[in-house]
């Protein structure tokens, strides 16, 4: 773990300015703290991706002790509707702490796990980390096989969603994030309205010892009503706020690397993000008098 938090520290010094300047930006305007305070988070933020390259590693070792290395609260939720029903369900979460290790953890505690992972550019690196995924008890599937995530859960499958990237503006629905107007995919949202499934919202955070505590919390079930929109952006509001306040809690633990709010700034006009801004009732007076009182 030394070893990977010191790789990381290195290659955190010849990261492009621009990366690390999007990650600064976006904390000061999301947590409201100083430049020395961004500059810290976004940094640890990126040096933690060394521990977790090194976790991956050693799913060989982790396979067999996984209880030793990953505390869970709230598995009984999970096994209820599981014991329960027919059908699989939606795990929600994000880009915090260690992901992968997360769904190693679903899978070595009995939950029939199905990644959906994003197919990197480089073929090796694809078959690399998806055989480590596999080793660990995940079953991959890319974004692009909706109708197999659909047969799986027909099949009692759990589809495992990251819900915090960025998507293009037709694949997405803009919701409140962070107190700014934000692109979010829908697939929890709508798998569970057209599957009648729940969703199973999950954060992990990092221990003190360097072992991880994931939590899972109760199940949320998407309201059917005549307007399928609304009922998809009601529910993808509820988990944007879950997600937001998980990172809160643990901001030195998210991924601030991603340009997360590009899609809003590339592919929507100005005026578009003021309607939506002025719809969603936010207001940014507040967050730029702080960020005046915190000296920037």
């Amino acid at each position: 773990m030394k070893l990977g938090r010191g790789l990381a520290s290195f290659i955190w010094i010849f990261l492009p300015a621009k990366r690390k300047n999007i990650a600064v930006n976006n904390i000061r305007r999301c947590l409201n703290v100083s430049t020395e305070e961004s500059a810290r988070i976004a940094k640890e933020s990126a040096i933690q991706c060394g521990e977790i390259f090194m976790e991956v590693f050693s799913f060989p070792k982790l396979k067999d002790n996984m209880q030793n290395h990953v505390k869970i609260i709230g598995l009984e939720h999970l096994t209820a509707y599981k014991n329960s029903s027919e059908r699989g369900a939606v795990i929600m979460t994000c880009h915090s702490d260690n992901w992968e290790l997360m769904g190693g953890a679903f899978a070595q505690n009995g939950i029939p796990l199905v990644g959906v992972a994003k197919k990197q550019k480089s073929e090796g690196a694809d078959k690399f980390i998806n055989e480590f995924r596999t080793l660990i008890g995940m079953h991959i599937t890319y974004r692009s096989g909706v109708r197999e995530m659909y047969k799986m859960l027909d099949e009692g499958h759990f589809i495992g969603l990251i819900m915090d990237q960025d998507v293009g503006r037709n694949d997405g629905v803009v919701v409140k994030f962070f107190n700014q107007a934000t692109n979010f995919v829908t697939g929890a949202a709508s798998m569970s309205r057209f599957r009648k499934i729940p969703i199973f919202p999950a954060f992990m955070h990092r221990n003190p010892d360097r072992t991880h505590t994931l939590e899972i919390f109760p199940p949320l079930y998407v309201e059917k009503t005549a307007d399928k929109h609304a009922d998809i952006k009601k529910m993808t509001q509820r988990l944007a706020t879950l997600i937001e306040t998980h990172i809160k809690k643990y901001p030195d633990e998210w991924f601030w690397l991603h340009d997360r709010w590009k899609s809003m700034r590339v592919e929507f006009e100005p005026e578009e993000v003021a309607e939506f801004e002025k719809i969603l009732g936010i207001d940014n007076r507040a967050d730029n008098f702080a960020r005046v009182r915190a000296g920037d």
